[in-house]
């Protein structure tokens, strides 16, 4: 009798013990504490039921092979600031607007706007023809001669003001005029009959603002939403598009960095929306590699926060991107990065009358100005592959979008009163501290300070050009720092490992480097190694080890006493 009691007392404390832990498990995720938060860094959910179903389905990432993203490799483009922004400054009329559309934007820290060249806004009526005559500009009741203008004069200023507040300028080139086209069917953003009319517009933007202007981006989601016409999209058409102006912009000026269309995040597999990792694919099958510096993405959030690591390709989360490096390792491209052209997460009401209501996800005003910092500084961690990243976007011209879910993207109203989003990536961006995380990055990248530093062309550098200085200086988080450079134009390059933390785990340091005699030194890059993850492993599981034995020795013991 007393023998049969002892499982079910047994089972009766397991059921107890099971009990007490879901119970400290749940009000630890009611009350946001350390399971929350780790839930939370994992599958970037916040309420409870969906943070449990997302542990399920981060566990299942054991379960896909893993993606070949080449970390530690030298990327090239990655040098500028990441803060960029989406502006519509030639939707503004009023010149006053778009300087204080800059003005805010430099004075909340962001180095870049994804400005549109609008073809049809530039080469109006007819080939060869920059003339603007679409308005009545004296008032005389009639469209003529008089009213004419030069298509340039707002772009112009836009580039104007953007040299005045120190902003660059990545000109996105797309949305062909209807002269382009010979079928009126095929849709506003259909590519011209000839794309040499596109190639001849690129060129003259390109020879107009030398000098100026050196981001060159070529169409816009070229895979999905009509952004290619009403017609089937085509990675080889795209791709035939995109080489074509890549070659003839290199012969304008060879400085000149050109971005690919950045492809639009899908699951479909229809001739009209085509999944973005078979498109790329497609693309370089037809020979895209070299006819692009940077690889564009998207970036937004849909439904789930900037902290989900659930790699699931059938699922849109804002690490999506990650594919995309995958892909381009296994063509052959590791060296170049990924740009953001989009990223953000949508505050809009959850209003059924909203067109395309909840397609791009619904946070609160809080969420999307809590979110966006996260993933400026998830990418700058975990990412070195990873370049500028364009906020969608700062504001459109009037309310009259009010009934489309994309128009709650915006960071201040149409009257410029600044939305939650905007002080927070203010705040986050002027506040921050530049950091080097791991990976390996280029002398003259933007969180390295030099001291009378020079880009200078060089034989054996990684990507021809080094940083030439008598001082350079940078803070990492590392538990390695290696520094590629030479002493002088003569000698051989060197890579050295500057310095160690000492510890298990990386360490922030500070790291000066002054030359000799008031040498000039040549920086080619600097490798920043993280081991914190491969020191760990062994002692952790080693513990667990050490642990696990305990138990079973402690459990024989007990066993060994009742049988006794």
């Amino acid at each position: 009798m007393k023998q049969r009691t002892l499982p079910v007392r047994r089972i009766g404390l397991i059921l107890a013990a099971i009990l007490l832990l879901s119970v400290g498990l749940l009000f630890d995720l009611r009350q946001r504490g350390q399971v929350w938060n780790l839930f939370w860094s994992l599958t970037g959910e916040e309420d409870t039921l969906s943070q449990l179903r997302g542990m399920v389905e981060w566990a299942g990432n054991i379960l896909r092979p893993s993606l070949n993203t080449q970390p530690n490799v030298p990327i090239n483009h990655v040098d500028v600031p990441p803060y960029g922004i989406n502006t519509f400054l030639q939707q503004e009329v009023e010149v006053v607007k778009r300087e204080r559309s800059l003005q805010m934007i430099a004075d909340a820290g962001f180095k870049m706007i994804r400005q549109q060249f609008e073809w049809a806004d530039i080469e109006i009526g007819e080939r060869g023809n920059f003339i603007d005559q679409r308005n009545d500009l004296n008032g005389d009741g009639a469209i003529n001669e008089q009213d004419a203008i030069s298509a340039w004069a707002k772009y112009d200023n836009i580039v104007d003001l953007a040299e005045q507040y120190g902003i660059q300028i990545q000109a996105r080139l797309d949305n062909p005029p209807a002269w382009s086209r010979a079928n009126p069917d095929s849709g506003d953003k259909a590519p011209p009959d000839d794309f040499q009319d596109f190639v001849n517009f690129a060129v003259a933007v390109a020879e107009r603002y030398q000098g100026r202007i050196r981001y060159y981006q070529i169409w816009n989601e070229p895979n999905a939403n009509e952004e290619w016409g009403n017609q089937p999209v085509s990675p080889e058409g795209y791709t035939d598009l995109l080489c074509r102006t890549y070659h003839a912009l290199k012969t304008v000026d060879p400085t000149l960095v050109i971005i690919s269309g950045p492809l639009s995040p899908t699951v479909s597999l229809t001739d009209r929306n085509l999944n973005e990792f078979i498109f790329l694919q497609r693309m370089y099958d037809a020979g895209a590699r070299d006819c692009f510096d940077v690889m564009s993405a998207q970036g937004y959030g849909f439904y789930s926060g900037p902290t989900d690591r659930r790699m699931r390709p059938m699922t849109l989360t804002y690490a999506r991107h990650i594919y995309i490096r995958d892909i381009m390792v296994s063509n052959g491209d590791a060296a170049k990065p990924i740009w953001i052209s989009e990223a953000a997460w949508n505050p809009q009401p959850d209003d059924p009358s909203i067109i395309q209501n909840g397609a791009f996800g619904i946070v609160t005003e809080e969420q999307a100005a809590r979110y966006m910092p996260l993933a400026y500084q998830r990418a700058q961690e975990e990412w070195p592959w990873l370049g500028n990243i364009s906020y969608w976007f700062f504001k459109r011209p009037a309310d009259y979008e009010r009934g489309q879910a994309f128009y709650y993207f915006r960071m201040v109203e149409p009257d410029f009163t600044p939305l939650p989003i905007y002080d927070s990536m203010k705040q986050y961006i002027t506040g921050q501290t530049p950091t080097l995380y791991a990976g390996v990055h280029q002398a003259e990248k933007w969180m390295v300070e030099s001291s009378d530093a020079v880009l200078v062309n060089t034989d054996g550098a990684e990507f021809g050009a080094a940083l030439e200085a008598a001082q350079l200086q940078f803070i990492a988080h590392a538990t390695e720092i290696f520094i590629r450079y030479r002493t002088a134009d003569d000698v051989p390059w060197e890579t050295k490992r500057w310095w160690s933390s000492g510890s298990l785990t990386a360490q922030t340091h500070t790291l000066n480097i002054i030359p000799d005699n008031q040498e000039r030194w040549h920086f080619d890059s600097i490798t920043v190694i993280d081991r914190t993850f491969q020191n760990i492993l062994p002692l952790a599981s080693g513990a667990l080890i050490a642990l696990s034995l305990l138990v079973y020795i402690i459990l024989s013991a007990l066993r060994e006493r009742r049988r006794s």
